[in-house]
């Protein structure tokens, strides 16, 4: 899976000149957290968030008035407080690449940039968490089983898919997974056609049984 094919193409932007009560309005009736800050050429040269907003302006319990409050935030723009040193990725990495630098800086975006620099899409956690759901087939119709592998070894996935071959099945997702269990295989198939006694009698234990969005 791929940055590009889960990534926010074209995100709203705003330019450094522009000012804070102009950022604070985009992301109210655009319902964003954070906006990439570029220049005249679509090159990316900062970042604005809704946390850099509030450490840099007064708290609702402040003394100014509106008209006060107002003109501050029309004076100060989004140069005087953007975050200038970004953590980026390119739209060709590898999702799991964009989840780790998300946890390694603990930020909640990446802006995603060409070579130049040109921006060209935005990734955040929930895309993030949206792309591992999908992969994990939990959104759509059939069974989810999870099988207790006792013994590493190869051909387990093929005697597996071989169990749903021979019953006219097909698998709609596969993923592996190495705990404090031991090693277990989730399996999802369409339909709902339950294969659990066939799973057993080719060796397998089914730990668990969910029938997906009936």
């Amino acid at each position: 899976m791929y940055v590009k094919d889960n990534m926010v193409s074209n995100p709203t932007c705003i330019g450094k000149d522009q000012s804070v009560s102009e950022a604070i309005d985009m992301m109210s009736e655009n319902e964003l957290h954070r906006i990439p800050v570029v220049d005249e050429n679509n090159k990316l040269i900062g970042l604005i968030t809704q946390g850099v907003i509030m450490l840099n302006t007064p708290s609702q319990n402040t003394s100014l008035s509106v008209f006060e409050l107002n003109y501050l935030l029309n004076k100060l723009t989004v140069n005087d407080i953007m975050i200038k040193d970004v953590v980026t990725i390119g739209k060709d990495a590898l999702l799991e690449e964009a989840a780790t630098k998300l946890r390694k800086y603990d930020i909640g975006c990446l802006p995603v940039v060409e070579e130049d620099g040109t921006l060209v899409g935005i990734i955040t956690h929930n895309d993030i968490f949206t792309a591992f759901i999908d992969l994990l087939g939990y959104n759509q119709k059939g069974i989810r089983y999870v099988l207790s592998i006792p013994e590493d070894r190869p051909g387990v996935l093929e005697d597996i898919a071989a169990v749903m071959t021979k019953a006219d099945i097909s698998i709609s997702n596969l993923a592996v997974y190495r705990n404090s269990r031991g090693i277990e295989v989730v399996v999802i198939i369409y339909g709902h056609d339950d294969v659990e006694d066939k799973l057993t009698a080719a060796g397998y234990r089914v730990t668990s049984k969910i029938f997906l969005h009936e």
